[in-house]
């Protein structure tokens, strides 16, 4: 974390310009919920879907821990530093519905429907997670945390500064991302078997996921059978 305190003298400019663009981040949150939610040909592969605009004192919390002396967030940058401040999560029931929800979302980009900021990316510390999202041609990042996701980070016109943060996990590693957030956010601990006990979680997570998509797969089988 940068050793800054960043005062309210400084932050208030950057809150008021967050305030101003409030409305158009609801608006945008708005539309991916209720895409992810709504749509037809993802009703059968969505669990849930959760959202929320950025909290202005989780803003500064990460103003601060982002603060770079050569190359600080202002009030004009502030949109394009921080490109969470709207944020959807959906979760999945298990590993194989990211195929059709990649799909999905690929086809809005390709219509221009939605525009990628930066290309997707897949977080794990999984091997055989890796593999699998390696084939559906994500971009794979190591996190020694255990953590498991894939983020996107969308705008709805090419010139928009309006971003959008989606999440994309199963409901297994939403149980293990919300234990390590309360343990490990904003400060990571430093109890050793608090780090140990995570690590364990983690490995059980993987392990539930694969059965749960070995359930499936058993019963896709069944009812082909029949």
């Amino acid at each position: 974390m940068s050793d800054i305190q960043l005062n309210e003298e400084a932050f208030q400019p950057i809150l008021e310009r967050y305030k101003d663009d409030y409305g158009d981040l609801e608006l945008w949150r708005r539309h991916i919920v209720d895409f992810f939610s709504l749509h037809p040909k993802l009703n059968d592969h969505v669990h849930s879907v959760k959202s929320r605009l950025k909290d202005p004192d989780h803003l500064k919390e990460k103003i601060t821990r982002k603060w770079d002396e050569k190359d600080p967030i202002t009030p004009e940058n502030l949109l394009s530093k921080i490109t969470d401040l709207a944020g959807v999560r959906v979760l999945l029931l298990h590993q194989e519905k990211f195929l059709p929800l990649k799909t999905a979302i690929d086809a809005r980009i390709d219509r221009r429907e939605w525009y990628l900021v930066e290309p997707p990316k897949a977080y794990t510390w999984d091997p055989e997670a890796k593999i699998f999202f390696e084939s559906l041609g994500y971009t794979v990042h190591t996190k020694d945390c255990f953590y498991t996701s894939v983020h996107y980070v969308i705008k709805q016109y090419e010139e928009s500064s309006i971003c959008c943060e989606i999440q994309v996990r199963t409901l297994f590693e939403e149980i293990w991302g919300e234990v390590d957030h309360k343990i490990n956010y904003p400060e990571k601990t430093t109890n050793p078997n608090c780090r140990d006990q995570i690590l364990v979680l983690a490995k059980l997570i993987g392990a539930g996921s694969r059965l749960v998509d070995s359930i499936f797969a058993s019963h896709a089988i069944g009812h082909a059978d029949q």
